[in-house]
């Protein structure tokens, strides 16, 4: 039988201008403090503005200690430090990421080995975790840390993680780079293992241009992890180095932005939370198309919306929708790329069981910015529609 197009918005109507996947959103509150670090001609890594920002972190996440730093990378390549990780070890690392979670395993010599994902959060899953860590040790290769990822926001199943990795006495690294606002039962992501990372990329939820946090757990690594940070300068009246050190921190101007930024966040969060309850509203009605829902005790900033397409029931490819988004001048993106798939770590150790591998063939990330307006909003919609119902029509003709 056939079936009407009557649920197709029209999108004729719509100018072609470029709709972005997320973009920065500035507000007033970031040149006041911008024009506080140029009255005081402090403009280079660390000062007011950094150290101000960092206790706005502190204060958010609730967290004993944060250290503001260059990019999230940086913050995982210290935590590993941190850690111990050495050249030969063995680090656990979630496969469904971005590569800036795995990259500083490699920096230090040491061995990703990628776990999969489970399909309530799309993140790591506990159960395959055990496993692999009972099968890394029977090797005689104990992981000298979990990287678990708090993908688009939505928090893993953190508890099961700690829990197992508290049987096994392995400290725990969160990747909360697109997190920052997602908590579990009131507790914020990044707070539940012995570190944490946020990030303020272009493309977060609040963003320094670049930069990232590490958050710790216990404050004796936060003068450790500043010592790293500034190139492990040791503290005599000229410079001396006795241990190999990095150019991590974050720099005042940068800092100015982060103050300005903290002071919108949570409308930011209402902001993207609204952009997902708009396309799940819109998009539910077609069989096939599902999304990441909240479990229990979760509360997702929803940094990205992300929507998995079924071709066997919608009749067209996540890569049909993508398309059909490009030609109207919309950004979109596939879900990561899992790190076992990735030419970089073709001969890492990789625990799998399909899952991540089946969301990159068929999830799609939706424009998501904080300042997306109701008719780009819309527009979007509408040529999803349009693709989704078009499949439909002819499937039934």
């Amino acid at each position: 039988m056939k079936q009407s197009l009557s649920y197709a918005r029209p999108i004729e109507t719509y100018t072609n201008t470029k709709i972005w996947l997320s973009s920065p959103h500035m507000d007033k509150g970031e040149l006041k403090h911008i024009q506080e670090a140029f009255h005081m001609n402090w403009v280079a890594p660390i000062g007011p503005q950094v150290d101000g920002f960092e206790n706005d972190l502190s204060r958010y996440t609730r967290s004993a200690s944060v250290v503001a730093l260059c990019s999230g990378t940086s913050a995982i390549h210290l935590a590993l430090i941190l850690l111990g990780v050495e050249a030969g070890d063995e680090v656990i690392c979630q496969s469904l990421t971005f590569i800036a979670s795995a990259n500083p395993i490699s920096y230090l010599g040491a061995t990703p080995v990628f776990v999969d994902s489970e399909e309530d959060t799309w993140n790591m899953c506990p159960v395959l975790l055990r496993e692999t860590i009972i099968d890394r040790i029977a090797k005689g290769k104990k992981p000298k840390a979990i990287i678990p990822v708090h993908l688009y926001g939505v928090p893993a199943k953190i508890i099961e993680i700690m829990e197992v990795a508290k049987e096994f006495d392995i400290p725990v690294l969160e990747d909360a780079a697109e997190a920052l606002g997602s908590t579990l039962f009131h507790k914020a992501m990044g707070t539940f293992g012995d570190f944490g990372v946020l990030s303020f990329n272009g493309n977060k939820i609040i963003t320094t241009s670049g930069g990232g946090a590490l958050l710790a757990r216990n404050k004796d690594a936060e003068p450790k992890a500043r010592f790293l940070a500034t190139q492990a300068c040791d503290p005599e009246p000229y410079y001396q180095h006795s241990k190999m050190g990095y150019n991590y921190r974050l720099s005042n101007i940068c800092g100015a932005i982060g103050r300005g930024q903290m002071e919108v966040l949570p409308e930011r969060i209402r902001q993207r939370r609204s952009n997902f309850d708009f396309y799940k509203n819109a998009l539910s009605k077609f069989k096939g198309v599902s999304f990441v829902e909240e479990m229990n005790g979760v509360f997702s900033n929803r940094w990205l919306t992300v929507i998995r397409i079924d071709p066997a029931i919608t009749g067209v490819s996540r890569e049909t929708i993508r398309l059909a988004l490009k030609k109207d001048n919309i950004e979109s993106r596939p879900v990561w790329k899992p790190m076992h798939l990735q030419p970089l770590f073709a001969e890492a150790p990789a625990y799998c069981n399909g899952l991540s591998e089946r969301l990159f063939n068929t999830g799609l990330c939706l424009p998501s910015g904080s300042n997306l307006t109701s008719n780009e909003l819309e527009r979007v919609v509408a040529r999803i529609e349009e693709t989704l119902s078009f499949s439909f029509e002819h499937a039934h003709v």
